[in-house]
């Protein structure tokens, strides 16, 4: 369960935030979260109240925002999704395919007061 360390290090960017531009209170955290991250949407909502306690992002609303996964073929220049557990072009069948998105997990943005 590796979400609460993530959970755990949302927490330490909203405290770094907080000092650095000077609120004492979070009212929403947007995250993005690519659908090939590894990282379980649910699971940080469940850690999410755990971890921030105490914090100025406790009470705070979390949203989070899915990035679905693109790729793009090299062969023909296709951009766009595949099947799950497909690595060949929809549109040539070339296997010449990478990810352009899908991995992000990052803090988008704070609402604070």
């Amino acid at each position: 369960m590796h979400e609460l360390a993530l959970t755990e290090g949302i927490i330490a960017i909203v405290e770094q935030e907080a000092k650095k531009n000077g609120f004492s209170r979070v009212l929403e955290i947007t995250l993005r979260v690519g659908a090939f991250s590894g990282v379980v949407p649910d699971c940080l909502r469940e850690f999410f109240p755990i971890a921030s306690k105490g914090t100025p992002a406790e009470g705070a609303s979390l949203v989070i925002e899915p990035v679905p996964a693109v790729f793009r073929c090299l062969l023909c220049g296709f951009e766009g999704p595949l099947p799950r557990h497909s690595a060949v072009c929809p549109d040539c069948g070339g296997e010449a395919i990478r990810m352009v998105s899908g991995r992000e997990f990052f803090v988008e943005n704070l609402k604070v007061e």
